[in-house]
């Protein structure tokens, strides 16, 4: 009886069974509602990406009746706050590009979905979700009817998402059983004995060869094959085309001479050319691994979170030694680090880091916060649920809500290149390949097969991420974090860069403090004592640990304006701290210095004069800076300390005072309209506009759980002296790109030369491409290296 394939699923069917709808076959309704649905959204070109690419639905009627149940849903949920939620599934389903365009527009298919983000590695798909259009019951019922049924388990959900695909692991061991046996059976042939029992049983080892070799080129190799077909129907010339065509080409010349009995054929190197060249996509895909690993597990963000301890007294820890069941304290924009319950009365909560949406969440006690929230206001005592995430940081910090658009310079000349390489090998082959076809059949067939294997651009492709990867991970360890290897070349570009002054040049830890004006009474004192606990800009910071201990008040409201100061009130005592202008300080002073006002129902008290101490070797650095690029100085503080910066700053160095945080972005933008390529450095507080307009952000951290999204990294405070260095090394890293690029190039010239002139065999061409790998890989690392102990970094 005749078969026809489903259109959707590719599976056969009897002609008899199959159902037609809109000229095409369909191997039952499931298969043909998917088509509908996608015909119906306008998403048929699902179809363009991969012939066949979808699954036969399941018929799944109650299975996820379990999603109703509100405490099943909590486990499952990564973000649950008012109508919006985030879940990521594991879809075991997920195998090709079609399967990544469907997943990633789901909204189209369902309303109240905003976003799906697919981790094809992982086979995971993130779906951010409005609670009120729709719910997690009807996506996975969505999902399942479209082919892509979710795999949930409550009791190892995490651990079926850690499934690791071994299909490698099998290929390569399939490929080196056939290549050790057929390896030993051919020793015979290598050394042409005449022994009888020898030349009796020659055409049956030759045969067991054969067979040999079939699981080694139909199952091993299967994944060239696949991939190059792909490429042909997209119309690329991808990599795997010229390495399919040579291994077919091998494999169909070494079954003529078996057949026809005119020899051994090339088995031997067939096995292995695939075996080699599966050993090198394994160490490929081991060496991304462990970069991945470093960026995700081993870095961590330089910030602190207020512990309270038992006795409630406060200890600054890392974030990373939080655990389940502390209390921590968290300030007016201060990041949650972890999911907790809300010990405070109530907070007001920013999750514009998870959800792209900065609308603050009114919270009561009792409430569960989530990871990623921003408190707004006043101060919030939260007790811990789940110790820290580092890779959920990680997530949230390099959201594609607040990335950059930034053009990806190494990424479009390797593109470029990879376009063109392909068919230029292509052509040089079967240009080599009828040169010698007239002088001797079998160098023809060598040089073919040789010049399609020992020609590869995947040396050429791993020179920019490797390099900047290594560079990203040392960089990392040095405490300076940067959000993705992008921004190593956004630094090389910069020949601008702009500095804030409090709290980035000058040192929140130590600073000489004094005060002017009438005294202040100790119930006074403790309200603005809570005012300044609640806040994280570097002066109140200094001032709280200036002022003397006093017992804490729970504020009845605070406000805190960004560049101006702060507002709170107790028990109808009404308190402003903060700028002259803010606190209504309109009495001159001779000597115009750093001072935090402070007035009390309206009236003005008098100030805190601050002597700022600056950052050790801040001179040495601005001065090597100097050299290759343009310093200007911001500040939201007077030009009390002109005098000191002008000794401390080079000669000539643009200083602007009184700078409100909307006034420092416009001058970033002036910057870049003149065409210069800035570069900002600030505490992330009030320049986190001017962090977010500049080219490269960086925010500098000093045990303050603060970071911005709008930045592109994070400088520990006690590295500051070294952010010379760490520029100079980013210009290497690009300079390495560059010499790996070179060597790649020379090394495909060296081997194709030799190939053509059929003075390389093609499994020596096969353990060379791998090779090719590690050369790149183990030079862009040792030079990287080097670079890094040069700087002392």
């Amino acid at each position: 009886m005749n078969a026809s394939k489903c259109y959707h699923c590719g599976l056969d069917s009897i002609e008899s069974d199959v159902i037609i709808f809109d000229e095409k076959k369909f191997c039952c309704n499931g298969c043909k509602t998917v088509f509908e649905i996608f015909n119906q959204n306008d998403l048929t070109c699902y179809y363009d990406f991969e012939q066949f690419p979808g699954a036969t639905p399941q018929d799944i009627q109650g299975k996820y009746d379990f999603l109703d149940n509100n405490a099943i849903l909590e486990k499952l949920l990564e973000f649950n706050e008012d109508t919006i939620h985030i879940v990521s599934l594991n879809l075991p389903h997920i195998h090709c590009s079609s399967c990544i365009w469907i997943l990633e527009n789901l909204k189209k298919l369902q309303p109240g979905i905003s976003a799906s983000q697919v981790n094809f590695q992982e086979k995971n798909v993130r779906i951010t979700y409005n609670n009120d259009k729709t719910n997690l019951k009807e996506i996975v019922y969505l999902l399942s009817s479209i082919g892509y049924e979710p795999y949930i388990s409550l009791e190892n959900y995490e651990a079926g998402q850690k499934d690791t695909d071994r299909t490698l692991v099998y290929k390569l061991g399939v490929a080196f059983f056939c290549f050790g046996n057929i390896m030993l059976l051919s020793f015979p042939e290598y050394f042409e004995v005449s022994e009888y029992w020898l030349d009796h049983y020659r055409n049956f080892f030759r045969w067991l060869i054969f067979a040999l070799a079939m699981p080694s080129f139909f199952y091993s190799a299967s994944g060239y094959y696949v991939a190059a077909y792909k490429g042909i129907r997209a119309g690329i010339l991808n990599i795997e085309i010229p390495i399919a065509l040579g291994i077919i080409v091998m494999f169909i010349r070494s079954a003529f001479d078996i057949i026809m009995g005119y020899g051994p054929g090339f088995f031997d190197s067939l096995t292995g050319l695939v075996f080699f060249m599966l050993l090198g996509k394994m160490f490929q895909i081991k060496t991304y691994g462990f970069l991945n690993f470093e960026r995700d597990y081993k870095s961590y963000f330089p910030v602190a979170v207020t512990k309270i301890s038992k006795e409630g007294d406060e200890e600054s820890i890392p974030i990373y030694e939080i655990l389940k069941g502390d209390r921590i304290l968290i300030r007016n924009q201060e990041l949650i680090p972890a999911d907790g319950i809300l010990i405070s009365e109530s907070a007001e909560v920013d999750y514009s880091f998870v959800t792209g949406e900065a609308v603050a969440i009114s919270k009561k006690s009792g409430d569960k916060v989530f990871a990623g929230g921003k408190q707004i206001g006043k101060i919030a005592e939260i007790e811990v649920l789940n110790s820290v995430s580092q890779s959920y940081l990680t997530q949230l910090w390099s959201n594609d809500i607040f990335q950059k658009d930034v053009k990806q310079k190494f990424k479009n000349i390797t593109d470029t290149v990879s376009h063109y390489f392909t068919p230029i090998l292509l052509l040089i082959a079967f240009v080599a390949f009828g040169y010698w076809i007239f002088i001797d059949g079998n160098t023809a067939f060598n040089v073919f097969t040789a010049v399609l294997i020992v020609a590869c651009p995947c040396a050429l492709a791993l020179t920019a991420p490797f390099t900047l990867g290594n560079v990203l991970r040392i960089l990392g360890k040095s405490k300076f974090f940067l959000k993705n290897a992008l921004v190593i070349e956004q630094l090389e570009k910069v020949d601008t860069i702009v500095f804030d002054k409090t709290g980035t040049i000058t040192s929140t830890r130590s600073a000489q403090i004094y005060y002017e004006g009438e005294i202040l009474e100790d119930n006074k004192l403790r309200i603005i004592k809570e005012m300044l606990r609640t806040s994280n800009h570097p002066l109140s910071r200094m001032l709280y640990d200036f002022l003397p201990l006093t017992a804490s008040v729970k504020l009845d409201s605070f406000t805190e304006v960004p560049g101006s100061g702060m507002e709170g009130q107790y028990n109808s005592i009404s308190v402003k701290v903060g700028s002259d202008a803010f606190v209504g300080n309109f009495f001159k002073s001779e000597l115009l210095q750093t001072t935090v006002g402070i007035q009390i129902d309206g009236i003005f008290m008098g100030r805190y004069i601050f002597k700022n101490e600056y950052r050790k070797d801040i001179s040495q650095l601005f001065t090597e800076l100097s050299r290759n690029y343009k310093i200007k100085l911001l500040s939201g503080d007077n030009d009390g300390e002109r005098a000191t910066l002008e000794k401390i700053l080079p000669a000539n160095t643009e200083m602007v005072f009184n700078q409100k945080p909307e006034q420092k972005l416009a001058f970033i933008k002036i910057l870049q309209d003149q065409g210069h390529n800035v570069m900002m450095v600030g505490d992330g507080l009030n320049d986190a506009g001017a962090l977010a307009q500049s080219n490269v952000g960086i925010a500098v951290s000093e045990n303050v759980n603060v970071f911005s999204p709008a930045c592109d990294a994070i400088l520990d405070a006690e590295k500051f002296g070294k952010l010379s260095d760490y520029l100079k090394l980013s210009k290497k890293a690009i300079k390495v790109i560059k010499m790996s690029f070179i060597l790649s190039i020379l090394y495909n010239i060296v081997g194709l030369s030799f190939a053509v002139t059929g003075h390389l065999a093609p499994l020596v061409a096969a353990i060379i491409m791998p090779l090719s790998t590690v050369t790149i890989v183990s030079f862009v690392t040792i030079m990287s290296n080097y670079y890094a102990r040069k700087f002392k970094i």
